[in-house]
């Protein structure tokens, strides 16, 4: 019978192996979010085609009901095809936030609650919890980073347009935003934004958690497969649950006016994220809140599967026990 993690024989969690799991866990996303960031382009630019006004480039060039691949292919057409990754470098400073502190919290949080002496396996609604809360935690501690990606995925479109640049880079981004909206700006969106994160790792950290041991229980071994399989099933259980507020947070995080968009920007267009999803679903429809959900599907399937199995072996090589 192989070893279920959680089932006792885990090794103490320590401050070194805490530091470890996390310096791990950021190597694994760094080589997932490399490889699938173009998706997460596609994503971004397919949410924001409602908000662009009807004069603009993003609108003309997008009517009626535009879908994934049309919005991927244009980009590379019109942009070229590194604009595929554009905000990649906030992107991956987000991880070695966001990742870290969301696999190690979920992990301390997991040793903590779990009654070895009374439960057999980790329950769901626990681990529902600790994904929760090791998400929400997380992401609003990596908010300004996910500010200026979603920023910087649109300045291939700002070129299109004719509008000026508005960042050399991720720094200038940074600190142009805190120059002209104050410290408090980078956390602009960080409510829909936490939602989001709250949701996706309920659903992603529970379920292959859950699915992991599941398969282990049934006599598969802890090998890529079994990893694979169990990835699989979190990666669509993120998706679904995720992308309406990942809509909101995008169409918020958006509004943020740069000192070059005073004279071209229209202001803000919500209050808050209730107000934006309420202008949403009542001007869009309910399906509204899921654009972008097969290219957020398409993207988070390899993006769990890549980081999964990569976190897997990186542990194993180490000789770290299983997640």
């Amino acid at each position: 019978m192989p070893r279920i993690p959680g089932d006792g024989k885990d090794s103490p969690l320590t401050l070194r192996s805490i530091l470890i799991k996390y310096i791990l866990s950021c190597s694994a996303s760094l080589v997932s979010e490399t490889v699938t960031y173009p998706l997460d382009v596609t994503k971004t630019r397919l949410q924001m085609i409602r908000n662009a006004p009807q004069s603009s480039a993003l609108s003309l060039r997008h009517t009626g009901r535009p879908g994934m691949f049309s919005v991927f292919f244009g980009i590379v057409k019109r942009e070229g095809v590194l604009s595929l990754w554009n905000g990649v470098t906030p992107a991956i400073y987000r991880h070695f936030v966001y990742t870290g502190f969301r696999m190690g919290s979920y992990e301390v949080l997991r040793a903590k609650w779990h009654d070895k002496e009374r439960e057999k396996r980790f329950p769901i609604w626990k681990s529902m919890i600790c994904g929760l809360t090791a998400g929400a935690f997380a992401q609003f501690v990596a908010s300004p980073t996910d500010l200026v990606k979603v920023q910087m995925q649109m300045e291939g479109l700002r070129r299109l347009q004719g509008q000026p640049t508005r960042f050399k880079n991720v720094w200038d981004a940074f600190s142009s935003f805190y120059r002209v909206n104050g410290f408090r700006s980078l956390w602009t969106g960080w409510i829909p934004n936490c939602q989001r994160a709250a949701l996706l790792n309920m659903a992603d950290l529970a379920t292959y958690d859950r699915a992991k041991r599941i398969l282990l229980g049934h006599g598969m071994s802890d090998n890529a497969f079994t990893h694979a399989c169990s990835s699989a099933m979190s990666g669509f259980a993120a998706a679904t649950v995720s992308t309406p507020a990942d809509v909101i947070k995008t169409r918020i995080m958006n509004q943020l006016r740069h000192s070059t968009d005073v004279a071209v920007n229209e202001g803000y267009h919500y209050k808050g994220a209730f107000d934006c999803l309420r202008h949403t679903i009542r001007n869009e429809g309910f399906l509204a809140l899921y654009k972008g959900f097969l290219p957020t599907y398409i993207r988070m399937a390899p993006w769990s599967l890549t980081f999964w199995i990569s976190y897997e072996k990186i542990r194993q090589i180490t000789g770290i026990s299983s997640f």
